[in-house]
């Protein structure tokens, strides 16, 4: 053949050996594999000449058995074939299309969101990422109405029964200014959500983080009155940074400049744990919802503060 190319092995012959090898039969193999029995006789006999090697023992009553190099080439044959077919699958799947809808709460929206979207985009070029992002109370209806596919929120905003897994999880902290020094005030001023917050779910008699810093204080008999109401965090800040107000949060990472988180020693009660729930849709769109909820519990997976 001189100096060209190497001869290539041809997969309609390689896939009629394979077929032959499982039925030990020229008739059922020609069968399978939708040609005559003489042109599949022929195929081997090219597969041989191509090889320089005898494949196939041909018995009594129409039996065919490999020799010893039938048995080497049915395994590779077989790794050949699987190869190819998966790169033919790899190469054809359509890109990903369609849109996943993302409900996620302010406060973590401004640390995790560009870092989320920027990674998912690498995943899936395609798919458009909708985000709803806004208090999780309000995260919590909508997801009940079926608005996202996928949805973070505080633990116990989540419906009754939803199967949810937990992406973050820390100690509640009182949120003072370096400025004002308002931890130290008696009655302490209390920058809390209101009572009669609209966005509260049904199936919740008080609004969670309102309930657990006026119950902390009340079981450690500390005296305290409302200074100031705001449904969200931001909200509860701007009162703390005005020194109105302490505010009891989980959302430590995200404090504006000049607030700071209460010492232990600093004479507040302690605060219980809190943690943020990632839930699914009922019927979400996929494998969007999948890939951008595995995604996501890398990501927090991966921060230190997130444990």
């Amino acid at each position: 053949m001189g100096m060209g190319f190497p001869v290539g092995l041809d997969l309609d012959l390689l896939r009629s050996f394979v077929v032959i090898a499982e039925e030990k039969s020229f008739t059922r193999a020609a069968d399978r594999v939708g040609r005559t029995q003489s042109a599949v006789s022929l195929q081997m006999q090219r597969l041989e000449a191509v090889l320089g090697q005898t494949l196939l023992l041909r018995g009594k009553g129409g039996n065919v058995e490999l020799n010893q190099d039938g048995q080497y080439l049915l395994g590779r044959a077989r790794e050949i074939l699987a190869l190819n077919d998966d790169i033919l699958k790899s190469m054809r799947a359509a890109p990903l299309h369609g849109t996943v809808r993302l409900g996620i709460p302010d406060e973590l929206a401004g640390r995790y969101l560009s870092l989320i979207l920027e990674q998912f985009a690498r995943q899936a070029p395609t798919v458009e990422v909708q985000v709803a992002s806004a208090a999780s109370c309000v995260l919590a209806a909508q997801f009940k109405a079926g608005d996202h596919d996928l949805v973070i929120l505080d633990r116990g905003l989540e419906p009754r029964q939803w199967p949810a897994t937990e992406v973050w999880r820390q100690r509640m902290r009182w949120i003072t200014s370096d400025e004002h020094g308002q931890h130290l005030r008696d009655p302490l001023p209390l920058a809390v959500s209101p009572a009669d917050c609209p966005w509260r779910p049904p199936w919740l008699t008080e609004c969670l983080s309102r309930g657990i810093a006026t119950r902390a204080l009340e079981q450690a008999g500390k005296a305290f009155r409302i200074a100031n109401s705001s449904s969200t965090t931001a909200g509860q800040f701007a009162a703390v940074a005005a020194g109105l107000a302490v505010a009891a949060s989980m959302a430590v990472w995200s404090l504006p400049a000049g607030l700071r988180a209460v010492r232990d020693n600093e004479g507040l009660p302690a605060l219980p744990d809190a943690s943020y729930l990632m839930l699914k849709a009922r019927e979400p769109r996929q494998p969007m919802t999948d890939m951008l909820a595995a995604l996501i519990s890398e990501v927090f997976g991966t921060d230190p503060a997130a444990s």
